[in-house]
Formats: C-alpha cells, structure tokens, sequence
C-alpha cells in the first residue's frame, strides 16, 4: 500500500510505502509508528509479528514508512519533525486509522491525527539524539578522527551532518533537540513489564522477541477494544 506526503498528491513524488496486515473491513484499524533511526531496525521484526497476531484477532494494522526512512526515496537530510507528523497524520487518514500505537521516538508524531493512543517507552528527542552523537563519537575515534558533540552540532547548523549513518539536517538537529512526546487525555502508556517485554532498542543487533510480540498483541487488541467503547 501506499500514500502520499507534502504537496505531491497528484504525482509519483512523495509516495511512501506503508505495510498493511489484517482485514479490509476490520473495525479497528491501528496505524504503528515505529521507534526512529537505528531504533527502528530493532524493533521491525518483532512488531511486524505482532501485526500478524493481531491480524488473527480481526485488528487491521499499518506500519507505514516516513519520509526518509525504511524504503522511502525521500532523502532523510530534507527531513525534520514537521514532515515526518504531517506524514503520521496523511497516513492515519489515508487508512481510516481507529488507533494508534507509538514506540519510542514514534511517540513524538503520535498527537495530530486526535486518535487514540498507545504508547510504548515514549523518549525525548534529545535523549535520540545524544545517542546517535555517542555512537558518531566513538566510530570516529576507531577511525582516528577527534569529533565532539559541540563540533558535530555545528556542523549540522551548516548544513547536514553524519550521525551513525543518519544524514540529519540541523532543522531536524534542533527540532529532534526539543521534541518531547505530548500530553493529552486520549494517550494510554504501555509498560514493557505489562507485555513481558525487552527493551529491544538497545539491543547491539536486532533481536525477536515472540513473546513480547504475542502479549503486545494481546494488549493492543484489548484496549482497542476498550478505547471503542468495547465495540468488536
């Protein structure tokens, strides 16, 4: 599946990819926005099991890819926080999305559509950011290049720079920078003990986790269902 971003409607530009799981005409459609960056690589494989579990529970659900991330064409140094919610917002209304559930950094794009919410280790902007500048750090220094967090923001206020692999743009340095997840009474947050769950993020190589896949499962299934009103 797929849809469209920014202005480009009417042409092939713009187009995003979104994975889709589960009925057409199911009652609750999910709309996933997946942990940002290097985040996103641990976590995918163990999420997208848990859209085929909830795919058995009749729940329809939607991984879509931002611009600049996954398969997108989108360069990822055009990219900032503004983008990548306006995005968040086309796709839940471009699938008729009933719910949505964040993890991680996703948790900082959660708020526009006005759904219901489901959250998992929300983190700031700043704390991503930071980890991107360590590990840019410590790559560097196996090189033999001196780098500092300093000389590293600087670069990026010139123009782009390179962060563990991410090209970022000092826009989205500076937004990522004071970016915390927003406070609103339709937002639910999910501890990771609640679904045994691991904190696969910090994994150094992406992990599954089945178990936390299938108690996720579960747990998005029944507050959708309480969300609803109880409607099936």
């Amino acid at each position: 599946m797929t849809y469209t971003c920014g202005g480009a409607q009417n042409s092939a530009e713009g187009l995003e990819q979104c994975l889709r799981l589960g009925p057409c005409d199911a009652a609750h459609r999910v709309l996933i926005l997946l942990p940002l960056f290097d985040e996103m690589n641990r976590t995918r494989r163990t999420i997208l099991q848990t859209m085929r579990a909830l795919d058995g529970h009749g729940v329809a659900t939607y991984m879509p890819d931002l611009p600049g991330c996954n398969e997108s064409m989108s360069p990822l140094a055009e990219q900032d926080i503004a983008s990548w919610r306006s995005a968040a917002a086309r796709a839940a209304d471009t699938f008729g999305a009933t719910h949505i559930l964040s993890l991680r950094g996703g948790c900082l794009l959660d708020d526009g559509p006005g759904l219901p919410v489901l959250r998992i280790a929300p983190v700031k902007g700043a704390s991503l950011i930071k980890t991107l500048v360590r590990t840019q750090i410590a790559s560097d220094k196996e090189a033999g290049i001196t780098s500092s967090s300093d000389g590293l923001a600087q670069t990026a206020l010139s123009g782009t720079v390179l962060l563990a692999g991410n090209i970022i743009s000092g826009q989205l340095w500076a937004d990522m920078d004071s970016a915390v997840p927003a406070n609103q009474d339709n937002i639910t947050e999910l501890a990771l003990p609640d679904i045994h769950g691991s904190a696969l993020w910090l994994r150094a190589e992406p992990r599954y986790d089945a178990r936390m896949a299938d108690a996720l499962a579960h747990a998005v299934n029944a507050w959708c269902r309480q969300a609803s009103g109880g409607l099936l």
